[in-house]
């Protein structure tokens, strides 16, 4: 027989753990569904310095304080890469690759993955020296040099954490000026390791068939062709939503991000969304918790009309 719950909360990130704690906390029954460990993106983050509360805090034990929370008011949890949604009015069915599930509520909160650069060499060099997570492989270019590829919160970060790890990080950006927190670009300009290359695009990412040895460039102002040698290349170019289990809903906009109102309501009854995978501007651990805490309030209010 199909296991039933209240709320099925898709993801486990800080949006995800922070609406199972709030419904099961109005005392209804939920099972948090994901695909691999709690936590999310904060498992790849070294240090979090802007959660409050925590002056700065690792990510995997932010995650775990997190989850520990999440499940104190009686949320399960369970392993499963979510396939379908079966919509039969007030029901749901959760479909995933292990088991099915019936609901009367889902909270969508499966995030984002790294976007790819899209130029010749990124796949055949993955594991190999291309990398989209500085904490997770970063140790393996002790004392080497390095290129990071952006210029926002996330290659700034990690630019930072590579810098204490490498000999040097080149930092390739397409426009002249970062888009980073102020206080990140005030660190990583004094870092005598990190320098920058500006106004650049990657256009190949080469290797000598068995490791990374650099990166072909184009200065997007003058046309001129350049080249940087380096053991790893690591891209942090933006994310996009993981949407593609919800096609047949119709709540997304046309790149994939899942539309709602304040209430995190998508356009179907009793389906939320939460966090990154949302339509919205500022995608931080802090939005992804206050999503979550109004959509596990807003479920329990939904249930509750049923």
């Amino acid at each position: 027989m199909m296991e039933k719950y209240d709320v099925i909360v898709i993801g486990a990130g800080p949006g995800g753990m922070t609406a199972a704690l709030y419904a099961s906390r109005a005392n209804l029954s939920v099972l948090m569904i994901d695909r691999g460990i709690y936590g999310g993106q904060m498992n790849n983050t070294a240090e979090i310095e802007n959660y409050p509360g925590f002056k700065s805090i690792l990510g995997p034990d932010l995650a775990k304080k997190m989850y520990e929370g999440s499940i104190n008011f009686g949320a399960k949890y369970a392993y499963g890469t979510v396939q379908s949604i079966e919509n039969n009015g007030k029901g749901k069915i959760v479909h995933t690759d292990e088991n099915d599930y019936e609901t009367s509520s889902i909270i969508i909160g499966t995030g984002s993955q790294y976007r790819k650069l899209g130029v010749e060499g990124e796949d055949e060099y993955g594991g190999k020296g291309v990398s989209y997570c500085a904490v997770c492989d970063g140790a393996f270019f002790k004392n080497k040099e390095v290129v990071v590829i952006g210029g926002g919160d996330s290659a700034i970060s990690e630019a930072l954490y590579l810098a204490g790890i490498t000999s040097k990080v080149t930092v390739i950006h397409r426009r002249d000026q970062l888009r980073a927190q102020k206080v990140l670009q005030d660190r990583a300009f004094a870092n005598g390791k990190i320098n920058f290359i500006w106004n650049t695009n990657v256009t190949e990412i080469v290797g000598d068939n068995m490791k990374v040895t650099g990166v072909k460039t184009l200065n997007n102002q003058t046309n001129e062709e350049s080249s940087v040698d380096a053991n790893g290349v690591f891209v942090y170019v933006g994310n996009n939503p993981m949407t593609e289990a919800f096609s047949d809903l119709d709540i997304t906009d046309d790149k994939g991000w899942i539309k709602t109102n304040e209430r995190m309501e998508t356009s179907v009854p009793g389906v939320f969304a939460i966090g990154d995978v949302r339509q919205k501007e500022l995608r931080q651990v802090t939005t992804a918790v206050g999503d979550g805490g109004i959509a596990g309030q807003n479920a329990f209010e939904y249930i509750s009309s049923l």
